[in-house]
């Protein structure tokens, strides 16, 4: 596709050359790519996550209760996504976008290289931390950027973020394939080094690349005033001396860790949408897409309750309750966390060329985002029929993901692009960071729900979770004319 070939748009400005990326402008290849290592990395590193922190010291693990454990993983799943608004806050006032995501790289590689490196709890700590912090800044600026290579209307929007999100599971499919086979074969520690050698290939690709990048993207949006530096830095000092005094004295544990995370995400994502919808850089019709996407954030919460159970629930059953005995060869663990994101490489394009196809003909944002929560609640239903089989075959785990993954496609990849959609001109990054809060209330709700699940309650837990969910899609269907209404004019 030429440049005189694509729509009359923005598009033309950030992509002088005429050179496409699958018809995409070009800089979409870069984004992608340096997507794909870091979601190699970090799913890498959570494939096998779980697992080393319950195994026990003769396994190479670190011997923790599983169900603590589990919590654990959907608590620092959540932070990653709460670290959000640090990083929204850090692009939007002092970096700029471009600047953000970079620095967050290096912070994600040093995290990796520190789980690799520092031996038991001390290296999981610090580890935890750094990947936490460096993933939220990068969550929340990566598709920013990718937002801002599309003016607010163009038709191939979607789709761009489609295939963006392809690479985010190439990343994932390659990650825990070979951080597992690392682990079963040498060791936990060889696993999370090859997770920061991926993340060190993506750093040095972005590194060599990100001067093609929209010139905006180099600018902080909304410079903080250099005389706020002494205030905010004291702030900052403030809350982690709270933090380290609230760990030390017992108010925060392991495991209590889910149920707070949970909190924070609620209380931030009420003051963001408080700070957006009482700000006078917001417009009226601006104040009416904030208002649209509270039920589509409130939807998206609950997807990622269920869906991110693939690294607490699903690792554990897939630990115990599956047969992975491949013609006398046992398969990985985490291998089973690669079916989605395989599903995903598979589908995607399709998914992508079906909503190129259909324009402004295919269906609503709210409506997608209702036919995705239903889908997965149906694939925790499917859970039922095995609740009394000894050892699941992994093909029905296979089947299960399929359905999940149909649903994500439903929402997930929209879900990105209606929040540089809906976004106010005024804060691009911290409408980001309330898609990332609701993924961060979903997937620490994942770690807390994990705690009441057992092989010997799967039919309740499985069966409650599924109705619940699919209960709240039909709800999402049935309010979908209004808020696409409120969303004036965004599809």
């Amino acid at each position: 596709m030429n440049s005189s070939d694509a729509p009359e748009t923005g598009t033309s400005v950030h992509n002088p050359s005429g050179r496409t990326f699958f018809g995409q402008p070009r800089p979409l290849a870069n984004l992608f790519s340096v997507e794909l290592w870091e979601r190699f990395s970090f799913y890498g590193m959570q494939g096998i996550l779980a697992i080393y922190m319950y195994f026990s010291a003769t396994q190479g693990g670190l011997g923790i209760d599983e169900t603590v454990a589990l919590s654990i993983v959907g608590a620092y799943g959540g932070s990653v996504y709460l670290f959000s608004i640090l990083g929204a806050l850090v692009s939007d006032r002092l970096l700029g976008p471009e600047r953000t995501l970079f620095a967050s790289a290096l912070l994600i590689m040093l995290g990796h290289l520190s789980l690799a490196l520092i031996p038991g709890v001390p290296g999981l700590i610090v580890g935890l931390l750094l990947v936490g912090i460096g993933s939220g800044g990068l969550k929340s600026t990566s598709a920013t950027l990718v937002g801002a290579l599309y003016s607010r209307d163009d038709p191939r929007r979607d789709a761009g973020f489609s295939i963006y999100y392809m690479g985010i599971n190439i990343g994932g499919l390659l990650g825990p394939l070979v951080t597992g086979f690392a682990q079963q074969s040498w060791g936990f520690h060889l696993g999370f080094g090859l997770a920061a050698v991926g993340m060190a290939l993506g750093l040095l690709q972005y590194t060599l690349t990100r001067k093609g990048l929209p010139e905006s993207v180099h600018h902080v949006p909304d410079p903080l005033p250099r005389r706020m530096y002494p205030v905010w830095g004291g702030i900052a000092l403030g809350v982690l001396l709270l933090v380290i005094v609230l760990v030390l004295t017992g108010v925060v544990t392991a495991n209590n860790l889910a149920a707070i995370v949970v909190g924070l995400s609620v209380v931030g994502a009420v003051v963001i949408f408080a700070l957006l919808l009482t700000s006078s850089k917001v417009d009226a019709e601006e104040h009416s897409r904030v208002l649209a996407f509270i039920p589509l954030f409130l939807g998206t919460s609950a997807f990622f309750a269920l869906f991110q159970q693939q690294f607490t629930v699903i690792t554990l059953y897939s630990d115990t309750r599956l047969d992975r005995m491949i013609l006398g060869w046992e398969m990985p663990i985490s291998w089973v966390q690669s079916f989605n994101p395989f599903f995903i490489i598979t589908l995607a394009p399709v998914m992508a060329a079906v909503w190129t196809k259909l324009g402004t003909r295919q269906p609503t944002t709210p409506r997608k985002f209702g036919v995705g929560i239903i889908l997965m609640g149906s694939a925790f239903l499917l859970f039922l029929p095995m609740a009394n089989v000894v050892a699941v075959p992994v093909i029905w785990i296979a089947m299960i993901m399929v359905v999940a993954t149909l649903g994500e496609l439903w929402l997930s990849p929209v879900g990105l692009s209606l929040a540089t959609k809906l976004a106010p001109t005024a804060f691009p990054v911290m409408m980001m960071s309330l898609y990332y809060l609701a993924v961060a209330l979903g997937t620490a709700l994942s770690g807390a729900l994990a705690t009441f699940y057992s092989a010997e309650n799967e039919v309740l837990y499985f069966g409650v979770l599924g109705v619940v969910t699919i209960g709240l899609g039909l709800i999402m269907l049935a309010i979908a004319k209004p808020v696409g209404r409120a969303m004036r004019g965004v599809r």
